[in-house]
């Protein structure tokens, strides 16, 4: 691991002069499940560099290593991953020890899931210098204990945090520790990663979006404008009401992954019926030259074009059947037959 972070103050000096748009994040996302089944506590951490994750540890897997998920992370040798391995396997028992003392902390027995969570990171300006650190752990799915980056003290969510909080500020060498990783190691290697997978976190897949609109039971009408297959996620969805944006009445999802490493998103907004034209979706991505706007457009019902077509089907067969007793009527014959009214 030294000799990686050698080389990484050697390449810091010469990713300074890519071009890169917008922020840039690293982050760690550690997971550790217990239960009583378990003979063994899971832990898993997935690391993203921006949208994209690129390496994954679940002590759940046959090789409990850690392992790519980005075709760029290939071109790791063989001694980072051994490192990003024990670093992991560490980790995990690390968590052990932690999930036993929230136990004690909220005066819990062993039964039961217990989760503990951390999210933990850097993030980096347009020109790659550093920006902002990031750490905070959650228990049981609730906010537990949050690092503050302006003073390296900790800031706890719940009362049960009180604990970890005094021992943690009591060992002044550990916000050292915190502050040199965030500020300085993380920001490192987050330029090590968007050099080795320039191609891939450069791209800018533009969103392919449409508006429909939507009627309530109760006879509420809402128009939605939904965009998705873009990369990265960050993107601008407005509604606009004769050229005035209405962000108070509209409605928006976070942008969620599609799974296949594009992202989407919507936004709804209530109208009265009949004003469908006064409404037009804005829609802004680093994939597009220029803004995409957007209007609902009616269309076609399919049932209506269903009768429609069983109705001229009806009457074709009435004027054929029209036909037949015509010509039969007036063939000149008793008991001639179609073939014979035609050949007549």
């Amino acid at each position: 691991m030294e000799r990686y972070m050698s080389s990484l103050f050697l390449l810091c000096s010469q990713i300074m002069t890519e071009t890169w748009a917008g922020s840039h994040s690293l982050r760690y996302f550690d997971t550790a499940v217990y239960w009583p089944e378990l003979r063994e506590l899971r832990f898993i951490s997935v690391g993203y560099v921006d949208d994209q994750q690129f390496v994954r540890f679940d002590s759940d897997s046959v090789s409990q290593s850690a392992e790519p998920r980005a075709p760029w992370m290939d071109k790791m040798d063989q001694d980072y991953w051994e490192a990003e391995t024990r670093l992991s396997r560490t980790a995990a028992q690390n968590y052990r020890v932690g999930l036993q003392t929230l136990r004690r902390y909220y005066n819990q027995s062993e039964g039961g899931v217990h989760i503990f969570q951390r999210m933990c990171g850097c993030e980096i300006s347009p020109d790659l210098f550093f920006n902002r650190g990031f750490e905070q752990y959650a228990y049981n799915g609730y906010d537990y204990l949050a690092l503050d980056t302006e003073t390296y003290t900790w800031t706890a969510a719940v009362p049960e945090a009180v604990n970890s909080k005094l021992k943690t500020e009591a060992e002044r060498s550990l916000a050292e520790r915190k502050k040199a990783y965030l500020e300085e190691t993380c920001v490192l290697w987050l330029h090590k990663y968007l050099e080795i997978g320039k191609e891939a976190l450069k791209r800018a897949d533009a969103p392919t979006a449409r508006v429909t609109r939507h009627t309530a039971p109760s006879g509420e009408v809402t128009l939605r404008c939904r965009a998705q297959d873009f990369y990265p996620s960050e993107i601008s969805l407005t509604w606009l009401r004769d050229g005035e944006e209405q962000l108070q009445e509209t409605e928006f999802i976070e942008t969620r992954p599609a799974g296949d490493g594009t992202f989407q998103k919507w936004a709804a907004v209530g109208i009265i019926p009949g004003q469908e034209g006064k409404y037009t979706c804005r829609i802004q991505h680093e994939g597009l030259s220029e803004p995409l706007t957007l209007q609902w457009e009616p269309q076609f019902s399919y049932t209506w074009i269903i009768v429609g077509a069983n109705v001229l089907l009806l009457l074709l067969i009435a004027v054929i059947a029209g036909v037949v007793i015509w010509r039969k009527n007036n063939s000149g014959g008793k008991g001639g037959n179609y073939v014979q009214a035609v050949d007549s």
